[in-house]
């Protein structure tokens, strides 16, 4: 890859599909920044906000309970930025943060609609990760030490937020195969082929060589 070339790759994923562990090594492969919830301390930092705020409005967390009280983003009602401490504000913040990294090198971003804050970058490639439930749910399973009931109640509660906050900022629809330029299941392949198939597919589309 050219050394002044800079190539952004944003990872949307299903939860225990593997999707950030895939993320993290095409970072590794392509030499890029890699951030998930990096952006938070980041965007917190730059915003002299309390890192809590950001967690507590994160992709999934306390969005719900934040929707009925928020100013659609679609509408210019001169109140987007009024309340820093809004869950817009906080979008915002975030948004700036990774808008900054990427005018500052290669980067690989984990979720936090990063596909949509950068549509209008260059050399961006936006995947999509899934698995089959059952492969899910046993990989929940085994990171949180729970039953098969609790590892499905904590997929469908946390997609249940991830796909509310991301389709309500973009104005898309989380997971759907027209939101991204590859969407791929590693239940058919696996973690490691998944992520050499999701670096070629990279290297063609950017025509670049590593």
């Amino acid at each position: 890859m050219e050394s002044n070339r800079k190539i952004i790759i944003n990872v949307g994923r299903q939860i225990g599909s593997g999707g950030r562990i895939i993320a993290r090594m095409l970072a590794d492969d392509f030499k890029c920044g890699f951030y998930d919830r990096e952006l938070l301390t980041l965007a917190a930092k730059e915003s002299g906000f309390c890192e809590k705020f950001f967690e507590q409005n994160d992709e999934q967390k306390g969005f719900f309970h934040s929707l009925f009280h928020l100013h659609s983003p679609f509408v210019g009602d001169g109140s987007f930025y009024d309340n820093e401490f809004s869950q817009e504000g906080l979008f915002k913040f975030q948004s700036d943060t990774i808008r900054r990294l990427a005018e500052a090198g290669s980067c690989v971003f984990v979720g936090r609609c990063a596909d949509y804050v950068l549509r209008d970058f260059k050399n961006v490639v936006n995947v999509f990760i899934t698995a089959n439930m059952d492969d899910r749910i046993s990989e929940i399973r085994k990171r949180k030490e729970c039953t098969e009931a609790e590892a499905l109640k904590l997929i469908e509660s946390g997609e249940k937020g991830r796909s509310t906050y991301y389709n309500y900022y973009t104005g898309k629809k989380w997971g759907d195969s027209s939101s991204y330029d590859l969407c791929v299941n590693t239940s058919l392949l696996g973690l490691e082929a998944t992520e050499a198939y999701i670096k070629e597919f990279i290297q063609k589309v950017l025509n670049i060589d590593l």
